[in-house]
């Protein structure tokens, strides 16, 4: 894994240690401090198995780097910051229980991560029963920050509203307006799909069918038969992880890549990478994009992921989890406090600075919704692309253009009296 190349994980061995014993919860470095400084604890839940395993790992290397540069800089409140990281084997049930034993064994005062939209969901419900900050760093579905929206949850990656959006009006003029779905059968599949069908009976388009995969499915071939069947103009894949890995090889070895176009709403680098030369293809929506020229920062960002993971470019999941390691310890400054009532209210409208935005315009926490305002980044795998540039950004949509509004995604933000 790249991280155990990282100087902090080489000096501690805690990588090795913990896997020798089989132990599920990893403690990431923190600097040299007095023994009497209480550290200020960020309970992780990412997954480092199961179907998002690659992703969490990203996620991982990204909070690791920003507690890194927070704890240079003096940490939290003049604290140390200690990261404590925990596997939810990309599922909701795990991520919940590993959250209990964070709250009540390790005493941490926040909680980031998930991948899996239905463990972000989980995790947020708990947050709220236990009055604690939680930023859901890369589950998508639209209820977290909508109708099922709570003052202790914010979150960093995009909505899957504006995954759809990001893309849809291309995919809709470029390629025709019959489209078949394949959906993860859970809730971020089941909101893409939602909400893909809305932009597409609006438009005029027709769905030409769609089929369920639950999550994990290995074997694609009766779903790639029932969308050979219907003829579409569009195959769209909402799956994610090792199951998008899996059906686009699996759709090019039956040939549909020359039946019809494929495409879909999230594509990422995880992904891309794990993928045959000939499976390389399709249009999608990036929600961050390793290569900015001319945007302040972004390649500083990028050598210093290098030199952490052996040459390897940072993805859209290691910005997640610098972005949201550094907004918890900006906030918890700002409001002078470990409070997360206090940290909450420091969060909402806070725009993160350049050097861990990382991209073009305005970046921050809108205070209706707690939800992530940066940009969306559509665009299409070119022909014959190969490791780094696996990816050509079409144009950068500002999430502000396409986001349905906190009214509209139907959150109402109630808060403790």
């Amino acid at each position: 894994m790249d991280f155990e190349n990282s100087a902090s994980f080489k000096r501690r061995g805690l990588l090795k240690a913990g896997a020798a014993a089989g132990v599920s919860s990893l403690v990431l470095p923190q600097v040299s401090w007095g023994a009497s400084e209480t550290p200020v604890k960020i309970g992780m839940i990412d997954p480092r198995t199961g179907v998002y395993a690659p992703a969490g790992h990203n996620e991982i290397i990204g909070a690791t780097m920003a507690v890194d540069e927070i704890n240079k800089k003096g940490g939290i409140l003049g604290r140390p910051v200690q990261l404590l990281v925990e596997d939810d084997n990309s599922l909701p049930g795990p991520a919940v229980s590993k959250a209990q034993k964070l709250v009540a064994e390790d005493k941490v005062n926040f909680l980031m991560g998930t991948v899996n939209s239905a463990a972000s969901e989980s995790l947020s419900q708990f947050a709220l029963q236990h009055e604690m900050l939680f930023v859901d760093t890369g589950g998508h579905a639209d209820d977290v920050t909508g109708s099922k929206c709570h003052w202790t949850t914010f979150r960093t990656c995009s909505t899957t509203w504006m995954l759809t959006a990001g893309d849809f009006e291309t995919l809709f003029k470029k390629f025709g307006k019959k489209w078949f779905f394949i959906v993860p059968d859970y809730a971020f599949g089941h909101a893409l799909y939602k909400d893909y069908m809305i932009q597409l009976k609006k438009a005029g388009g027709q769905a030409a069918g769609h089929a369920l995969a639950p999550l994990g499915t290995t074997d694609f071939s009766s779903y790639l038969i029932r969308a050979r069947a219907a003829k579409p103009d569009v195959l769209i894949c909402l799956q994610a992880g090792d199951d998008l890995v899996n059906l686009l090889k699996q759709a090019v070895q039956f040939g549909l890549d020359k039946q019809m176009a494929i495409a879909g709403a999230l594509q990422e680098m995880e992904v891309l990478q794990a993928l045959p030369k000939a499976a390389l293809l399709g249009w999608w929506t990036f929600e961050w994009y390793w290569n900015q020229p001319g945007v302040p920062h972004v390649a500083d960002f990028v050598t210093a992921v290098k030199k952490r993971t052996g040459g390897k470019v940072p993805t859209a999941r290691t910005w997640f989890g610098y972005a949201t390691a550094h907004a918890i310890a900006m906030a918890a400054n700002n409001a002078k406090s470990l409070d997360s009532l206090k940290v909450v209210k420091a969060l909402e409208g806070m725009e993160l600075p350049p050097d861990v935005a990382l991209q073009p315009g305005k970046v921050y926490y809108r205070a209706g919704d707690h939800q992530m305002m940066a940009n969306m980044f559509p665009g299409y795998v070119p022909k014959d692309a190969s490791y780094p540039n696996l990816f050509k950004v079409a144009e950068v949509v500002p999430s502000e253009k396409i986001a349905l509004s906190p009214a509209a995604a139907g959150c109402k933000m109630t808060y403790p009296s």
